[in-house]
């Protein structure tokens, strides 16, 4: 197998841990550090929307209407999955690279409109925002597909695992700058303008310049965005894209001796003989696909579905917990600006001790404990904490016990983090043919998506017709089918993508009959 495997390829396989996988985490990572900036800062302002645009009078403070409240937060869920689905496909018909720098620009320029509106009548504000944020979703679908593709295939046998789980840890400090830019911003507002409470003086209390505060938060995400995309657009295009993809040997070869820093021989014959030999070539809908990765799209498709139902409906549950715990004060006896204030401090508090260790955690044992074993145990604990705070709801609401209730909930992050949420984004850019990686990955991902939006307006419905701790017992039993379906997964920990895509079976069963033949020739030909 290993006569049989390009030098290129089996350079990278072999290279030791090098500035350049460095560069490459944060390239890739910043692109993830602004989806998740993007995707998670709404949930800051949404309440800071409701008093702006939907003053109600002196008894409450405004809130967004249920359908105009669901349309902010789920739309850029829609454009993420439609985006998935496009760019992981035109990922692999036109190179990672090219496909990378349209996501980027689509994400800088969706960021800033989102934060400019046509007019200032509310339903001209909101239709321009769920316009704007549908777009800038679709450009992070596409972030998701080839961030983790372009990581795998320039990565190395030994650390793949920590360099993919590395890019998608970004994640969490993406969730960290939202919080902390929110936290920074309301902070100059909230010193500049001061305001009475809502229930001291309820005109008075939301001040006009409020209306920049969700503006600039949300505008914020066009400048990671904006800093990485010279960057993204000077890293040469992958060598198994370039090679296996594209037969370019001597562009392949060129590409990784400037990049290794070691000279390879460029092989294109050997590219061409693979190319006419292996019948390789099958596509996403055919038997032979069915055949052998069938099951694998199925588990990493159904994993992520089923992780992301659970993932964004606790992300939804921050608020209540918040509430009910008096970290947030009733919104009346607070003005505007503070509240903003207040729900940033929470969300980041939640972030800095539970999810951005378990991403971390994930990186440093992922290619330790390997991928199968992590996401299993994190699908066990998730199941496990989920009913430990369901069977018991009712002892948790008692006053004096909310802080118990927290840290189970907090361990239900962490383990999210340092298991499934890392380890369904790190697999499918592990398991599938070059030519079909990208496309396999962004329809894992857009499974996911479909998750988060069964999870995001799965979880409101559900609250009020069940309550909530049958919510949490529906939770659990979700997390539990991701357990069982994670046995569908492969375990891809130390063998080079092309042993677990099948490619390099192929190549050397191809090159055995090839040897085969010839030495029959020769046999019948000396008889």
């Amino acid at each position: 197998m290993a006569r049989d495997q390009l030098q290129v390829l089996n350079a990278l396989d072999v290279a030791k841990t090098q500035w350049y996988h460095f560069t490459a985490i944060v390239i890739a990572g910043m692109g993830f550090f602004t989806d998740a900036y993007d995707l998670f800062c709404i949930s800051l302002v949404t309440k800071l929307l409701g008093r702006i645009y939907y003053f109600e009078g002196h008894d409450k403070p405004g809130s967004l209407p249920s359908n105009v409240s669901a349309a902010i937060n789920g739309v850029a869920f829609c454009g993420t999955l439609a985006g998935q689905l496009f760019f992981g496909w035109l990922g692999d018909k036109m190179g990672r690279k090219r496909v990378y720098g349209m996501t980027l620009m689509l994400m800088v320029i969706c960021s800033i409109a989102s934060g400019l509106s046509f007019g200032k009548d509310p339903k001209a504000v909101m239709a321009t925002l769920c316009f704007f944020r549908f777009w800038l979703g679709f450009g992070i679908g596409g972030d998701y597909p080839l961030s983790a593709t372009i990581m795998s295939e320039y990565a190395n046998k030994k650390t793949r695992g920590a360099f993919i789980a590395a890019v998608f840890a970004m994640q969490g400090f993406g969730i960290l700058a939202g919080g902390t830019v929110a936290i920074v911003v309301s902070s100059a507002f909230k010193a500049l303008y001061p305001a009475p409470a809502f229930q001291v003086n309820p005109v008075l209390s939301t001040v006009p310049q409020a209306d920049y505060v969700w503006r600039i938060i949300l505008m914020f995400g066009a400048l990671p965005a904006l800093l990485t995309y010279y960057w993204r657009m000077k890293m040469p295009e992958t060598a198994r894209y370039t090679a296996l993809v594209a037969k370019n040997a001597k562009q392949a070869a060129a590409d990784m001796s400037k990049v290794l820093q070691v000279e390879i021989e460029a092989e294109q014959e050997k590219v061409e003989q693979l190319d006419t030999r292996k019948g390789n070539e099958f596509g996403l809908f055919t038997k032979q696909f069915l055949r052998r990765h069938g099951l694998h799209l199925l588990g990493t498709a159904v994993t992520w579905f089923l992780l992301d139902i659970a993932y964004y409906s606790q992300n939804l549950f921050q608020k209540d917990i918040f509430s009910t715990i008096g970290w947030i004060p009733e919104a009346k006896t607070m003005n505007a600006i503070e509240e903003v204030f207040k729900i940033a401090r929470a969300q980041t508090l939640i972030a800095l001790c539970s999810t951005v260790p378990g991403y971390w955690f994930t990186v440093a044992l992922i290619d330790k404990m390997g991928r199968f074993t992590i996401q299993l145990m994190g699908f066990f604990f998730m199941t496990v904490f989920m009913f430990a705070l369901a069977i018991p709801y009712h002892h948790w609401t008692m006053k004096g016990n909310q802080i118990g209730f927290v840290v189970l909930y907090s361990l239900t992050f962490f383990f999210a983090n340092f298991g499934p949420n890392a380890t369904t984004f790190v697999v499918p850019a592990e398991i599938f043919p070059a030519r079909l990686r990208s496309t396999c990955h962004g329809i894992s991902a857009a499974a996911g998506k479909a998750g988060a939006m069964v999870g995001a307006f799965g979880y409101l419905y559900t609250q009020n017709a069940i309550g909530l701790r049958n919510t949490l017992i529906v939770l659990g039993v979700v997390n539990f089918l991701g357990l069982l379906f994670t046995f569908l997964v492969p375990e891809s920990k130390g063998k080079s993508l092309e042993e677990m895509s099948g490619e390099a079976e192929e190549e050397t069963t191809a090159a055995t009959r090839e040897s085969a033949m010839e030495a029959g020739l020769e046999v019948r030909s000396s008889v």
